[in-house]
């Protein structure tokens, strides 16, 4: 627990579907206006204008005259009111010559109870596994740089059908304590492959269908990457009721050195503590139950991180 006056556990405060992800935002209508809007969703769009040769100008979020000039072109190819404004349908049109090619036949003999699915963001994939065994890939999209998709192990929360827009088909929700997560179709199927969300996993509808119907709320979904990415996220001292990446990667840190057996979820309680002791006794520094400076730097030189 995080909050141990709260009735509410913190993932049931992060389950709720009417709570908004940062994809939300992508559901927006864009045209030029003032105040000028601008966001992730107008550079995904101008990017995407750019691919399909409508846009030659920088892909720097802000929908200007030169981005709507290039959504008229491109919405009279497609036999569309020419209005400039970017809506649903013309969001759909964008997507035309992205569907996903026949993955080949539906997963069909991996027994609920046992299934786990592994995102790793150096390789864009999303694997569901039966038990220790990987039964399929799927190829993903994820957090950019700015707006990175939260490493660490987390749990399905909440499964939800046909939010349409940026959600696609499919939203599965993640405990992730700091923020609202999921991994989730899409009506960018040009991002797939691409670190390019504001965090979330999106797959292509097609995909995440076949994913929803394995899987169940409780089922365990590891988001992983080079422990090499994390390093300097971690700048402060970390202790009993600290939640985030940071303890996360803390955690990871403490795996490596193989003193924590446990889930790296984010939040800083008994057991991260208890492991921390443990290390800091075998190796000799001071006790203190909490990950500092020379803790972190110590189990970073014990991995050869540096």
């Amino acid at each position: 627990m995080i909050l141990l006056f709260c009735l509410t556990s913190p993932h049931q405060l992060f389950a709720s579907p009417k709570l908004p992800c940062p994809c939300a935002l992508y559901n927006r209508e864009l045209y030029v206006t003032k105040p000028i809007i601008q966001g992730d969703d107008v550079w995904e769009l101008q990017t995407r204008l750019q691919q399909l040769g409508f846009y030659k100008g920088a892909c720097d979020g802000i929908y200007g005259k030169n981005t709507a000039a290039a959504v008229r072109a491109f919405q009279k190819t497609k036999k569309q009111p020419v209005t400039g404004r970017v809506a649903s349908a013309t969001w759909k049109a964008l997507g035309e010559g992205c569907e996903h090619p026949d993955s080949g036949a539906p997963i069909a003999d991996a027994p609920e109870r046992n299934v786990s699915l592994i995102v790793d963001l150096e390789t864009m994939t999303l694997t569901v596994m039966d038990g220790d065994r990987p039964i399929k890939d799927f190829p993903v999209a994820a957090g950019k740089s700015s707006t990175p998709s939260p490493i660490g192990e987390w749990k399905i929360v909440n499964k939800e059908h046909d939010w349409g827009g940026p959600f696609g088909v499919r939203w599965m929700g993640l405990s992730v304590p700091w923020g609202i997560y999921g991994v989730h179709g899409t009506n960018s199927p040009w991002s797939i492959g691409s670190p390019v969300s504001s965090g979330c996993i999106r797959m292509h509808n097609d995909d995440v269908v076949q994913v929803f119907d394995l899987v169940s709320v409780g089922t365990m979904v590891k988001i992983k990457a080079p422990l090499t990415w994390l390093v300097g996220s971690l700048g402060h001292t970390l202790k009993t009721g600290s939640n985030g990446p940071d303890v996360v990667y803390g955690q990871l840190l403490l795996k490596e050195t193989g003193f924590y057996p446990y889930y790296c979820d984010g939040s800083y309680g008994g057991l991260t503590e208890l492991a921390v002791r443990s290390y800091q006794m075998h190796t000799g520094l001071p006790i203190s139950g909490q990950i500092d400076q020379k803790t972190r730097e110590h189990m970073e030189e014990k991995i050869g991180l540096y």
